[in-house]
C-alpha cells in the first residue's frame, strides 16, 4: 500500500508491506519512505507536472494496489489548502490511473489509529510511526511520517471497512467499479 501526505512543495510518500498473513510475528514493513520536494521558484504547473511525474513513477515501481492519503480539511491559509488540494487530486488521479483504489482518511482518523488519540502532535506520530515500523529512528521531516501514518491507518481501517461494506450489502472497493465517462455519458 502507498501512504500519501499532499503538498506542493512536500509529498510526503510511505511505501508499506503488510505483516504476512497467518505468521502472528510479522510486522507491517517500510519499502520505501521520503518526501517528494518541487521548487518553490518554480510556476505552479511545473511544480504540479513533476509531482506528477514522481508520483507515477513511484506508482510504477512499487505497483501498489491501494493509496491512502490525507482528506483535505479546511485551513486557515487559503493558499495552502489550494495547493494541498492540488497536489491531493494529483495523487489520486495518477492512483486510480494506476489501477489502485483509493481511500482518504481524516488528520484525526489517522493520528487516532497510530498514536491512540486524535490530538497527538507531530512528534508523538513521528515516534509512533518508528516504533511500529521498528526504524531506527523517527522518520524526518514530519511529511514522510505522515505519510507512513496514513499508510498504517490503513492497514488498521481496511478490515472494518471491508466489514462494514460487507454488513450493509456494498460490494468492496473495486479499481474496476463502474463509471460514467466524463467524454461520453456513457458507463462502463
Amino acid at each position: 500500500m502507498l501512504g500519501i501526505d499532499p503538498g506542493l512543495s512536500r509529498c510526503g510518500y510511505c511505501v508499506l508491506e503488510g505483516p504476512r498473513p497467518g505468521d502472528p510475528r510479522s510486522s507491517a514493513r517500510a519499502v520505501a519512505l521520503g518526501v517528494i520536494r518541487t521548487p518553490v521558484e518554480a510556476e505552479v504547473h511545473l511544480r504540479l507536472a513533476e509531482l506528477q511525474r514522481e508520483l507515477r513513477a513511484l506508482l510504477g515501481e512499487y505497483r501498489p494496489s491501494v493509496m491512502a492519503v490525507e482528506r483535505v480539511l479546511f485551513q486557515v491559509n487559503v493558499r495552502t489548502a489550494m495547493s494541498v488540494g492540488q497536489a491531493s487530486g494529483i495523487a489520486m488521479a495518477e492512483a486510480v490511473g494506476a489501477g489502485c483504489d483509493v481511500v482518504q482518511y481524516s488528520p484525526n482518523e489517522v493520528k487516532s489509529a497510530v498514536a491512540g488519540w486524535g490530538g497527538a502532535d507531530k512528534e508523538q506520530v513521528q515516534q509512533m510511526v518508528q516504533t511500529l515500523l521498528g526504524l531506527p529512528r523517527p522518520p524526518h521531516p514530519p511529511d514522510a511520517a505522515d505519510a507512513a501514518a496514513l499508510a498504517l491507518c490503513h492497514l488498521a481501517m481496511a478490515p472494518m471497512r471491508a466489514a462494514t461494506d460487507r454488513a450493509a450489502g456494498r460490494p468492496a472497493t473495486s479499481r474496476r467499479a463502474t463509471s460514467r465517462s466524463p467524454r461520453t455519458g456513457v458507463t462502463t
